[in-house]
């Protein structure tokens, strides 16, 4: 069977390329900090590389699932002699949130190097990535994104074609801005009723009684109540998310007024906390 590539193994990688091996794909991975063998279920398909360039050139299809662009750089060797072999022919998939621009200039690097490739962030935290219910905006060739959907389905409960490169990853920063402001908002509401002696529990009740109830909230009201801050979507990449959100927003001239605030409070938060605490610790930087 042939082997699709999966470079990242983190917090969101490992359950996603989890996924793929359990339904029946084989594949050879690599990992910045390496995982032990038993990362993957008995009977997966899975070669451990020691390099990047093992996995790009041993595959025709490989998956980047990156912190950011100075990491995808540098294991597709950009700007070196090697990049054009490790990538022609072949079809790279980057499913992590970078700059729209940046995505925009290594689509016509690769391009020009006899690749393809495809950007495909996803929306979601590491459960959704466990239960393969993570939604997966796609920029680039419409006639790519249709071929492989199938591969990307493991993954993704739904697959949104956004349009050419840079307009997934402007999606993908539309759909953050939305949910950065409004897990502070929750903050600041849960902060409220703490201060203001009344029972958490009936708040988060009737939290998800009323209209504001979601999937999202569900998940990150009982930890923010609960002060636990294990690790499902960092607050380190929350601040840099911002950060993205706000550069692009700048290049289009809209107004972020309350993603700036959030992005501040994120920042304090992980330089209190450190990195590898959830994004749901904004709220021990209230007071």
């Amino acid at each position: 069977m042939e082997k699709v590539g999966f470079i990242g193994l983190g917090t969101m990688g490992l359950p996603m390329a989890r996924n793929l091996a359990q339904h029946g794909i084989t594949l050879i991975v690599w990992n910045r900090t390496q995982k032990a063998p038993d990362a993957f279920p008995g009977g997966c398909d899975v070669a451990f590389a020691r390099s990047p360039r093992a996995v790009l050139r041993g595959s025709r299809t490989s998956i980047l699932m990156l912190l950011n662009q100075d990491a995808v750089d540098a294991v597709l060797e950009r700007d070196t002699a090697a990049f054009a072999e490790n990538v022609q022919g072949k079809t790279i998939i980057g499913m992590g949130s970078v700059d729209p621009l940046y995505s925009v200039g290594l689509a016509s690097d690769i391009a020009q190097a006899g690749g393809t490739y495809l950007e495909a962030p996803v929306s979601g935290s590491r459960v959704p990535a466990e239960n393969g219910q993570l939604v997966c905006l796609l920029g680039g060739d419409r006639a790519v994104a249709d071929a492989v959907a199938p591969l990307l389905r493991p993954m993704c409960k739904d697959q949104i074609y956004c349009g050419a490169a840079g307009d997934a990853l402007r999606m993908k920063l539309a759909i953050n801005l939305y949910l950065c402001s409004s897990l502070v908002a929750l903050a600041e509401a849960t902060n409220f009723a703490r201060k203001g002696g009344l029972p958490l529990d009936k708040f988060k009740q009737a939290v998800a009684a009323g209209p504001l109830s979601s999937d999202f909230v569900t998940i990150k009201l009982p930890k923010m109540i609960e002060g636990d801050f294990g690790l499902q979507a960092g607050v380190a990449d929350a601040h840099t998310s911002t950060c993205l959100i706000r550069t692009e927003a700048a290049r289009l001239c809209s107004a972020t007024p309350q993603l700036d605030v959030s992005s501040d409070l994120y920042a304090r938060a992980a330089e209190a906390l450190g990195p590898k605490v959830d994004m749901s610790s904004v709220i021990s930087v209230l007071g």
